[in-house]
């Protein structure tokens, strides 16, 4: 059975305009690669063989850029929504297309070297219809933190960092999922995560430890350019 994976590639980049005027974010380019390239060699050498690319803006310019796959060693389709479906919304679309396994779900604007191979055998063998891979973000704090008791200062600790734990936008569903899934409205992952807490229904994380990074903003574009350089070779 082919492993599944889809793309959300349907984001207008507003935060990286005006490059994204001309260009839909995921075709941007990353060294000599467009950051959806880079995405489908990696989930290829995972060993997903069915890439579902979820789009909105600038969907012709996306499917005529990609072709059918094959070129990757993948196949590739593509999925346009007429309206704004948000992160969840779009997998409602292709339902019928995610019926048979575990699929896994990646946001169009991240770069990894997450094992998603590795993190696909944990989600299959979870209990949960749902992991979420989460990065631990670690933050320089530019003042130092007091404790006191009173007015009396009693501990100083000087720049202390800030950690906090961010969803990765990789994350493997299962089919059951897709019930709690409206059709044709705006819903997000984050929508569908609450919806799960508030129902008691098991979310699993998966903890990536490998690069990862989210080319949001101009300044993460250019920080992903130049990582780019570092890390190339072990994508081949």
């Amino acid at each position: 059975m082919a492993k599944k994976a889809v793309i959300l590639a349907g984001g207008l980049g507003t935060r990286l305009k005006p490059f994204t005027d001309a260009i839909p974010k995921p075709l941007l380019p990353i060294g000599e690669k467009a950051i959806l390239e880079i995405q489908i060699e990696r989930l290829a050498q995972s060993g997903f063989k069915e890439i579902i690319l979820a789009t909105n803006y600038k969907s012709k310019y996306i499917e005529k850029f990609l072709g059918d796959g094959s070129q990757y060693g993948v196949k590739v389709t593509v999925s346009q929504e007429n309206k704004a479906l948000g992160t969840a919304g779009p997998l409602k679309l292709i339902e019928d297309k995610l019926l048979d396994a575990p699929f896994l779900v990646m946001n169009g604007d991240i770069l990894t070297l997450l094992d998603m191979e590795r993190m696909y055998n944990y989600a299959y063998n979870s209990d949960s219809l749902f992991v979420a891979g989460v990065k631990e973000i670690v933050l320089p704090y530019a003042f130092g933190n007091i404790s006191f008791q009173g007015n009396r200062i009693t501990k100083i600790e000087e720049k202390p960092n800030i950690v906090t734990y961010a969803l990765a936008g990789v994350y493997i569903l299962k089919p059951d999922i897709l019930q709690y899934i409206p059709y044709d409205q705006y819903f997000g992952i984050d929508s569908l995560l609450q919806y799960m807490l508030n129902n008691n229904l098991p979310i699993e994380k998966y903890d990536i430890k490998e690069y990862w990074i989210d080319i949001g903003r101009m300044d993460d574009y250019e920080k992903a350019q130049t990582d780019y350089e570092i890390w190339e070779e072990k994508l081949n």
